[in-house]
């Protein structure tokens, strides 16, 4: 007799990530457009959920970007993070679906996001994705 594949109740969602409904990142006008400048911003206190076991995954994520027109509202952003608590979400799709929201948002000319997830079975997962504007 086969085995029967068991799906958690978050599995179904890795097919709809990219158009997941998340808060506004909100932002603000840069008085330096004209110079590159790089941001650093830490947030160790991100949380989602593990799609497979449904238990929580802890995650520290590091965003740099060079703004251009606008920056990113800090308040708007930790809201932003915040909301991942309870979503069902694989490390990749998250530090993707985070890269994805943060350009949308405030059109850098280039950000870098990291994800560092803690241990769970003694494996650290560090994700990193990047986005370089298009020359026109």
């Amino acid at each position: 007799m086969k085995k029967k594949k068991q799906k958690s109740d978050y599995g179904d969602l890795q097919e709809h990530i990219r158009g997941l409904k998340m808060p506004v990142i909100e932002v603000w006008d840069n008085e330096y457009p004209d110079r590159e400048y790089a941001v650093d911003l830490h947030m160790p206190e991100c949380t989602c959920i593990c799609p497979k076991t449904g238990l929580p995954d802890f995650v520290t994520i590091n965003v740099t970007y060079a703004p251009g027109k606008t920056c990113v509202e800090l308040k708007s952003l930790k809201l932003y993070i915040v909301a991942f608590r309870d979503v069902g979400i694989f490390h990749e799709h998250l530090v993707n679906k985070i890269l994805d929201d943060f350009v949308k948002a405030c059109k850098p000319r280039w950000a870098k996001v990291e994800g560092i997830v803690s241990p769970r079975g003694g494996i650290t997962t560090t994700v990193t994705v990047e986005y370089k504007r298009s020359k026109k």
